[in-house]
């Protein structure tokens, strides 16, 4: 799934080819989709991202917004075929943005644009670690699964989650209110220097990720521990784990990311 450095690659490339450009047409390829009606015409005023959520915004106060899911992404193109598995194509007057998506899970919807999406900080401009202390107090869930939680902060999903863990050195399945005030300056520090990193590198293409041009990214070349089950840490030598952590493939090294008091103890679930 795209998550926040992918998610803002897009951003960033967009706002250089769409914005002050006139949207001619909106083919929708795959119904499941539903209606996406009155935008021709109008012009691109800007393109933000909420999380993992792609903003384009239009005159008249009105946004289209795009989530990409599990394997959506798009692409910036001057042909006129169609792209496998497209699903939507947007197209102005220099070029056309094609949604690619197999499964079929990316939606497209409009809405006002003052209508901004509820979410939590994001790690990019407002990681308050002081804040996110406080509100984890009575937070009992694993401090992986608090990161990838939406609600609270906006955009970590898997693969930057396992790799803020390693770099801060916490294990996964500690429970999120049993972080001091120092680990979670600790945690936010490694997300704030992951995340500007990956978003430098174009993101992370393990299979579908593409930018809007086509072009895979970098930062698979920097993972320290996400996707390396079995290999040797590079930190400590010792070998890297993958377990599942509510149904999710987790990604750590045991010798690195003790449990406060002790190693992991192999834990599966919670």
């Amino acid at each position: 799934m795209p998550e926040l450095p992918e998610v803002e690659t897009l951003c960033r490339q967009l706002r250089h080819v769409i914005v002050g450009s006139e949207i001619a047409e909106i083919r929708i390829i795959d119904s499941k989709l539903g209606a996406i009606e009155g935008l021709e015409g109008k012009t691109v005023k800007g393109v933000s991202r909420d999380g993992k959520t792609l903003s384009i915004e239009l005159e008249e106060n009105l946004t289209l917004v795009l989530h990409l899911r599990m394997t959506g992404r798009l692409l910036w193109h001057n042909g006129n075929g169609l792209q496998p598995h497209t699903r939507l194509v947007i197209s102005f007057g220099p070029g056309r943005i094609s949604l690619i998506d197999p499964r079929r899970f990316a939606t497209a919807t409009i809405r006002q644009t003052a209508d901004r999406i509820s979410l939590g900080s994001d790690p990019l401009d407002a990681f308050d670690p002081s804040h996110l202390w406080k509100i984890a107090q009575q937070c009992t869930i694993p401090i992986k699964s608090f990161l990838m939680d939406q609600r609270r902060i906006a955009g970590i999903g898997n693969i930057y989650a396992c790799e803020i863990l390693h770099q801060a050195r916490l294990d996964p399945w500690r429970k999120a209110n049993g972080l001091s005030r120092d680990e979670w300056v600790t945690l936010g520090a490694a997300a704030q220097g992951i995340l500007p990193k990956a978003i430098a590198n174009r993101g992370t293409s393990i299979s579908d990720w593409r930018d809007l041009f086509g072009k895979k990214g970098k930062h698979q070349d920097c993972l320290l521990v996400y996707g390396r089950e079995d290999a040797a840490c590079r930190s400590c030598g010792g070998k890297i784990q993958r377990r599942k952590l509510n149904g999710r493939g987790t990604y750590f090294c045991p010798t690195c990311q003790q449990r406060k008091g002790g190693a992991y103890d192999g834990t599966m679930e919670l």
